[in-house]
């Protein structure tokens, strides 16, 4: 027992060795939107809608959701660090929670970094969001009003996936790759309700490349149904076709709710020279088995659901302290059953005005027309995301807001 005591004296020292911190860090995004059309309610099996005017959080057409986050590293010795984040989302409307009432519902989870990359556990979001969304103009300047409609390709983190392990890679010849694996519910059946998704990215000094694929299972609940107040297969996690009393949400795929898998592949580059970056991304989702048990299917759909969608935006900047925006983005849905297909042409265009590294106040312009038949099995109405949807085929959206982070 003579080792005991001096190895027992170096536990001590080793510990004292480990270089840790703690950072809390946060965005606030406060500001006012002008919705041209936003349902009401059903009257006769036909949307209703009014102008309105309203204020709202980062969360609802923002550049970024307010947030409150804690992240935290730990040096381990030999090029090895333990890692944490939690990030809880919160509307300044009132200070209620996001993502359903979850406390951390943005972002939970805990790893490890090592010289051969970063392995996590936890709630945590998709390689798509990861690698692909950077290049575009939601995440880079527009915000939630800019989002593909409905987010439908997972670019805009509206979604997360639970009870993940998750792989990233170091750099290696300015290349990252990455995956993300996650299982929501009980099911004894290998593969039900998993959720899994790989992607990559390539950057240099001016060029950004991005790519990601994502397959779920059941997506009604593993994916869609993510959140702490989600129903079981039951209910419609994806959208709602609305009521005498209450508006329709997510006309674009909300009816595809009893798809047995979702599909989704995206590209995105962009290039930066002086003050201008441009880019361009593509995307492709598919919900297929549709009919089956994953979720109601009140408009008895069977088959594939597929979207294409097409986007090509610029960034400019002006001055030091003035940016400006624009998007263009086309999205065509395939035909269920011989029905006619869905499109969404949407385009928009911002400006940023920087008080400081911190703050900013901001201004966002975004029209949508839809044609075609939607997801609702009814005339498309125009949905931009994060807005109530319109009951007509057109929508304007405008906001002025201003955004601070720390």
């Amino acid at each position: 027992m003579k080792w005991f005591v001096p190895l027992a004296l170096m536990i001590p020292s080793a510990c004292a060795l480990a270089q840790s911190s703690i950072e809390i860090y946060g965005i606030t995004d406060a500001g006012i939107n002008y919705l041209s059309d936003a349902q009401t309610r059903k009257v006769g099996g036909k949307p209703t809608g009014v102008a309105r005017w309203a204020f709202y959080d980062g969360s609802v057409g923002g550049q970024q959701g307010s947030r409150l986050g804690v992240r935290g590293s730990e040096d381990l010795g030999g090029g090895y660090k333990a890692l944490v984040r939690l990030e809880n989302g919160f509307s300044l409307q009132n200070g209620a929670a996001g993502q359903g009432g979850a406390i951390f519902g943005r972002e939970a989870w805990t790893g490890i970094q090592a010289p051969y990359g970063q392995i996590t556990l936890g709630r945590q979001y998709s390689a798509i969001v990861q690698f692909d969304a950077p290049n575009l103009a939601a995440q880079q300047w527009a915000g939630y009003m800019s989002a593909h409609p409905g987010d439908l390709d997972d670019a805009s983190k509206t979604w997360r996936i639970n009870n993940s392990l998750k792989y990233t890679s170091p750099v290696i010849a300015r290349w990252q790759f990455g995956g993300v694996i996650g299982r929501e519910g009980s099911s004894s059946v290998p593969g039900s309700d998993t959720v899994w998704s790989v992607g990559a990215d390539f950057q240099d000094e001016n060029f950004r490349f991005g790519a990601g694929f994502l397959d779920a299972d059941k997506p009604n609940t593993s994916f869609f149904g993510s959140n702490v107040n989600s129903a079981g297969a039951s209910a419609n996690n994806m959208g709602s076709t609305g009521s005498l009393t209450s508006p329709e949400s997510n006309p674009v795929f909300g009816g595809y709710a009893s798809a047995r898998t979702l599909r989704i592949l995206a590209l995105a580059a962009s290039y930066s020279h002086d003050r201008a970056t441009v880019a361009l991304a593509y995307s492709r989702t598919s919900f297929a088995g549709l009919g089956s048990d994953a979720g109601p299917n009140p408009f008895r759909y069977t088959g594939t659901a597929s979207f294409d969608d097409v986007e090509l935006s610029g960034l400019f900047q002006m001055t030091s302290r003035f940016d400006v925006g624009t998007e263009v983005n086309y999205l065509r849905g395939g035909s269920v059953e011989g029905k006619s297909d869905a499109r969404y042409t949407t385009a928009s265009i911002g400006a940023m005005y920087f008080l400081s590294k911190s703050t900013d106040i901001y201004s966002l312009l975004v029209g949508e027309k839809a044609t075609g038949t939607d997801s609702l099995n009814q005339p498309s109405v125009a949905a931009i995301t994060g807005m109530t949807p319109s009951s007509s085929s057109f929508q304007l959206a405008v906001r002025i807001g201003m955004k601070h982070t720390f």
